[in-house]
Formats: structure tokens, sequence, C-alpha cells
């Protein structure tokens, strides 16, 4: 099992040196990857549903300080060595696709091939409106966003002609370290579960339960094996909470004692999950959430296998 952690990159504790030490402990205590989530400005008024709460509701204020996701990554690319980097996921029409391919690229490359590109199509309408980003066909415009991203990355001379993208034939260096960065698709649509088939290196779920994420995975190896895909070549990974506590909905979390974190950990990875991104919550702030890191990575981790 490879182990993610969701960086501090949002609420009034984040601040560089938070980030900093954060990140750098996560790097030392063995963790696979480093996470931001990818919010830039909304209203005080929203009717957008939130996906991944009972009641729709999302609780950031929008005053609430976030630091940029991306600019983030590079921050914690130049103080960590180790850890990978992607987003929980990026919202690819919150922004121009070429903008988003030239930060993952030069990511990419000041990482040392550490880029992960977490993707998905969105859910808040008026985040979308206050970007001045068109909302309608977000879908289709992320199919077309993965596939411009494999051209620039690959292409001596790339050129992309779609429906909503057109870029003549032009230069674009550096390419990432490796000539591609791995895409982990989020969502919970049959769209959603095409895209891991066409463009993703992983399936990435969210604050799901076992059994609807189990769902998921199957209905995305019957996908696979009709595109004459390996399912092999797609990882399955899932957001929960770290929750020593139990504050939260016990099916979205890793909480309780020791054991009944192990017996968690042990129904995700029966399913196929070999990532987990931990999202700790726990009192004390950032010096809470990175003690509560900490003692799951020497007191669980290690029981796994």
């Amino acid at each position: 099992m490879d182990w993610g952690i969701h960086l501090p990159h949002l609420g009034r504790q984040a601040s560089r040196q938070a980030l900093l030490d954060f990140a750098r402990h996560a790097d030392d205590l063995g963790f696979h990857s480093g996470w931001v989530s990818d919010h830039i400005a909304w209203p005080k008024e929203i009717h957008s549903k939130y996906p991944y709460t009972d009641d729709g509701s999302f609780a950031p204020p929008p005053d609430m300080p976030w630091l940029d996701p991306i600019g983030t990554l590079f921050f914690v690319a130049a103080c960590t060595e180790r850890l990978q980097l992607g987003g929980t996921v990026l919202i690819l029409g919150y922004r121009p696709p070429m903008l988003t391919a030239k930060a993952m690229a030069s990511l990419d490359v000041l990482s040392g091939g550490r880029a992960i590109l977490g993707v998905g199509v969105g859910w808040m309408k008026e985040e979308f409106d206050v970007l001045g980003m068109p909302y309608d066909h977000r879908g289709k415009r992320a199919d077309e966003q993965l596939a411009l991203f494999e051209q620039v990355f690959t292409e001596a001379s790339p050129s992309f002609h779609g429906e909503y993208y057109d870029v003549p034939e032009i230069g674009f260096e550096p390419k990432p370290v490796n000539g591609h960065i791995p895409v982990w698709v989020g969502g919970d649509t049959e769209p959603a579960f095409r895209r891991v088939v066409r463009s993703g290196d992983a399936f990435h779920a969210a604050f799901q339960t076992v059994s609807d994420v189990d769902a998921a995975w199957r209905r995305i190896g019957e996908l696979l094996d009709e595109a004459g895909r390996d399912r092999s070549s797609v990882r399955l990974s899932v957001r929960l909470y770290l929750d020593p506590g139990e504050q939260m909905t016990a099916s979205k979390s890793i909480g309780g004692s020791n054991a009944q974190m192990l017996d968690t950990v042990g129904a995700w990875s029966a399913i196929g999950v070999d990532h987990i991104l931990l999202d700790p919550v726990a009192p004390g702030g950032v010096a809470g959430r990175r003690a509560a890191m900490e003692a799951f990575m020497t007191d669980v981790a290690p029981q796994v296998s």
C-alpha cells in the first residue's frame, strides 16, 4: 500500500513555515505522495451541490485562506526529495489547457519527474463563472484537454484541432521528464469511468464508501476489458479522512484505534485499493494533523502488507 497525505495549504494556519515543516516531515516519514485541493475563488452564495456531503453543502467560507494548488506543489517540490506531487483533483476547466500543460510539465521537470496529474471536471458552476471559464460541456472539454496534453508532452512540433480547443503547430519545451505525467482521474459517473480507460493511469475516488468504490472499480474493469486494455495498467486510489478521534463519517474515514484502522485499511485493500490519500482530521490545527500522520505512519502503516 502506498500512502498519500493532504498538504496543509488551506485554512487559517496555511503559511510558508507550516507547509515547509509538514511537507518535509511527510517526506521523511516515507509518504508516497503529497496532494492539494483545487479551489481559487467562489462567491458567498452557492447553489451548486457539493458531491461529497450528504446534504450537498460546501463548508469552507469564501474568505478562508487557500494557497494556489499548483503554486503549492512547486513550493513543496523545492523542499522535498521523494514525495510525488498531485492534485486531488485539479479542475481542468478552471484554467486554459496550455497554461495547465506548461505548469505541470515545469513542475515535473523541477521536481525530477514527481508530478501526478490528478484531474476532475468540477461541480461548482459559481466558481467557473467567477473565473470566466465555461461550465457547459465540461466533461467533453476535459477529454479534449487530456488529449491535448498528450500531444504537447510527446510530439516534437505538436498541434491540436478539437471541438473546443484549437492549437496550431507550436514548440513546447521542456517535456515531462519521462515524456508522460501519470493521469489520476476522479469522479463517480460513467463518463469519468470511461475517462479512466481512455486517459488514466489511476482511478482516484474520494470520500466514498467501500461498496460504492468497489462498484465503480468493477465497472472500470469491464470497460478496460471492452477496450482491450490490461486491468493491471490502472491502479485504484481513494482519499479518506485520517480520523483517530472519530469525528467524521466512519464510512469515509480511517479512524478509531490502531486495530480499527487496520481493519478499515484491510477492507479497502480487499477491493483492490493500492494507494490511500490520508486527509488528517485532528484538533490543534496543522500541528495536530502532523501528529496524526506521524502516529499513523509509525504505528499503523508498518503493519499493512
